[in-house]
């Protein structure tokens, strides 16, 4: 593995003091203090800003999905439980059907530190909602600062089913220390910071004026509104710009890493005339976003909720973007993002250039010492938003 080389990447005491993002040094320090909790870790499981959960050895077939509100989740399971299943040797898991997996890791955070957790991007490109749970939780993805205590996970596969194991990575955990009150520090990266970052290294860059097809920096006055406004690739052409999740496809094997057919369970996305595409509703989507984004070391970026005022529709399941995304002298003006949708209640056009997302940037307390793209990182280079599942 090639790690990115920074006189402040070492772990020591900054651990207990620094603001922001915790980066994968201290990740590893991290699970050697015991903060985070379980077997050893795999090296694949740490990311730039993130480490990835691994399912244990049972999934429970519920009849609803739950919090735990003021009782851990084993008190509240039996309410809710159908069935238990052995993912020791592999499960099937039913579409649309609710599962909880306890987890491998568990956490002991100091009172200083919480967590936000995200499915993995190839988690969300196949329509598998998946929501951390905690001991007396109210809410999903959530972990209170201090946590003492086991983690679920609550899965439910919408378009495909799926079989899983013990020990596959569906969602990726940050660990985060806030600033303490009265301290002028912040995690969240304000509008105009954005665009001083943007100013200094440019994190958004478009398609060249006059259709060429270079990709130049977004001017300066970049379109924020609390994030970095995105938008679709719909431009008309005989390429398809998307994928739509089949109804009634194959078994999926989420352990098989480019072992699928696309058109066992895809099929492709058209734009009409004059560009854009109508979302049939509750239908899955895949897209691509028509700008390309880069996220530099010293920052880590989210793709906030779509604001429904603007349409009936769900943008982006996974959405969380490690260091290093798009960045780097290999991909010098960006990356395309992978955007997932889901349209709601009644038909919806999505035109060419239309904003369905914003992504948000919070700092990093360190430099990671291995950024996106030096890992095994399907996504760095993408020309379209299949996950690693399926084969070209």
């Amino acid at each position: 593995m090639t790690r990115h080389p920074d006189p402040d990447a070492g772990v020591g005491p900054d651990l207990d003091a620094a603001v922001g993002v915790l980066p994968s040094q201290w990740l590893r320090t991290a699970h050697d203090r015991r903060i985070i909790v379980g077997p050893e870790l795999d090296e694949t499981q740490i990311q730039p800003a993130s480490v990835d959960l691994r399912l244990g050895d049972w999934a429970y077939r519920l009849r609803c999905s739950f919090l735990p509100g003021n009782e851990s989740v084993a008190e509240r399971l039996p309410a809710f439980e159908m069935d238990r299943i052995d993912l020791r040797d592999g499960a099937v898991l039913e579409r649309n059907r609710p599962y909880l997996i306890p987890l491998c890791e568990s956490l002991a955070l100091p009172p200083d530190l919480s967590g936000r957790a995200n499915p993995k991007s190839s988690t969300g490109r196949l329509d598998i909602f998946c929501r951390l749970i905690t001991d007396r939780g109210h809410v999903f993805d959530q972990v209170a600062a201090g946590y003492h205590g086991p983690l679920f996970l609550e899965v439910v596969s919408r378009s495909f089913t799926v079989r899983v194991q013990r020990g596959l990575a569906l969602n990726q955990l940050r660990l985060v220390r806030r600033p303490a009150a009265g301290s002028p520090a912040a995690v969240a990266v304000s509008d105009d910071e954005v665009r001083d970052f943007h100013r200094a290294n440019p994190l958004l860059w478009v398609a060249g004026v006059g259709g060429d097809p270079d990709y130049v920096p977004s001017p300066a006055d970049l379109p924020v509104q609390d994030g970095l406004f995105v938008s679709l690739a719909l431009a008309e052409g005989e390429a398809p710009v998307g994928w739509r999740a089949r109804k009634n496809s194959r078994l999926l094997d989420l352990t098989m890493v480019g072992g699928h057919d696309p058109d066992d369970f895809w099929e492709p996305v058209y734009a009409e005339r004059g560009g854009g595409v109508v979302l049939e509703p509750e239908e899955f989507y895949l897209l691509l976003s028509r700008e390309r984004v880069r996220v530099p070391p010293e920052l880590a970026a989210e793709m906030t909720a779509y604001d429904p005022t603007n349409g009936e529709l769900r943008a982006h399941y996974a959405g969380f973007f490690d260091p290093g995304f798009g960045h780097g002298p290999a991909v010098p003006s960006g990356s395309q993002a992978a955007l997932e949708i889901r349209a709601h209640d009644v038909a919806f056009m999505v035109a060419d250039g239309q904003r369905v997302c914003r992504l948000s940037f919070e700092r990093m307390a360190r430099t990671p010492d291995v950024l996106y793209g030096a890992t095994d990182s399907h996504y760095q280079f993408q020309t379209g938003a299949l996950s690693k599942h399926f084969h070209s």
